[in-house]
């Protein structure tokens, strides 16, 4: 295996890395070399699993710094900033991943708590526009390498109306838009900036979703290889774009499915 970030010195900071898509990049890089930060907020009854992934890392011989804190909180984020300046020792950020996965999934009508306005300021502010705030502290720290690359995640969602998913859509449609300003104002400091698309993944977020066994049993069927996204699947691309040949991708929507969209 290549090892591409070894003795580089160089970091992947992951916000909302401890299950799902971004726990697999943060495996995938940590493969290759690449030292990993993890920025999560769970639960006591969820570390027992999350030390053992954490572990898992620290065993291929990289640097690993985790956080268990409110990451969208702006004292926090401060806090965990100061911290880090002296835990990457003279490195730098070459990824900043941004898998935060915290909404509101309510029917807008007939029920009893309908989706309200104060449900839209929370997802949205979760999911896409501290993506923002994160880029913004990172690079006022002077952290980003020269050459760096800022990776999200969306869905279809972003153009398809599915049942509880309005808070959620509104937050991709707006991490999208941010990605692309992103994208075109740090490019002068060397940063890239793409969101990945990937189809139906079975994880803790998805479940969340009422009626997810529907999307999982249709993503099947329209997948031209007759099966869902995996989340290895997409840590895979995350590795793709971190590579210097991938430089020239910025401002990109990019579907992860295996074809999923083509139907």
């Amino acid at each position: 295996m290549s090892k591409d970030f070894d003795n580089k010195n160089e970091w992947a900071l992951v916000l909302g890395g401890s299950t799902g898509l971004g726990l697999a990049s943060a495996k995938k890089l940590a493969e290759h070399g690449m030292n990993i930060i993890v920025i999560h907020r769970d639960r006591k009854s969820e570390l027992h699993q999350i030390e053992k992934d954490f572990l898992e890392i620290k065993n291929m011989g990289v640097k690993f710094l985790s956080y268990n804190t409110d990451l969208l909180k702006s004292e926090k984020r401060q806090e965990i900033v100061s911290h880090i300046d002296k835990g990457i020792e003279k490195g730098k950020i070459k990824t900043l991943i941004h898998s935060i996965a915290k909404g509101n999934l309510k029917p807008m009508t007939s029920a009893e708590h309908v989706l309200k306005n104060d449900d839209f300021h929370l997802t949205i502010d979760a999911m896409a526009i501290s993506l923002y705030d994160w880029v913004k502290s990172v690079f006022e720290a002077n952290f980003f390498a020269q050459d760096a690359r800022v990776i999200s995640f969306t869905s279809e969602g972003n153009t398809k109306a599915w049942k509880n998913y309005a808070a959620v859509s509104a937050a991709k449609v707006a991490l999208e838009a941010i990605t692309r300003s992103i994208a075109l104002e740090f490019a002068p400091y060397g940063i890239k900036a793409n969101c990945l698309q990937p189809g139906a993944v079975d994880t803790k977020s998805l479940r969340m979703i009422p009626g997810h066994e529907k999307i999982i049993a249709h993503s099947i069927e329209r997948n031209p290889f007759n099966r869902i996204t995996t989340p290895k699947d997409v840590a895979n691309v995350v590795y793709l774009l971190c590579k210097d040949e991938a430089s020239w991708i910025n401002g990109c929507i990019l579907p992860v499915n295996g074809g999923e969209h083509l139907n």
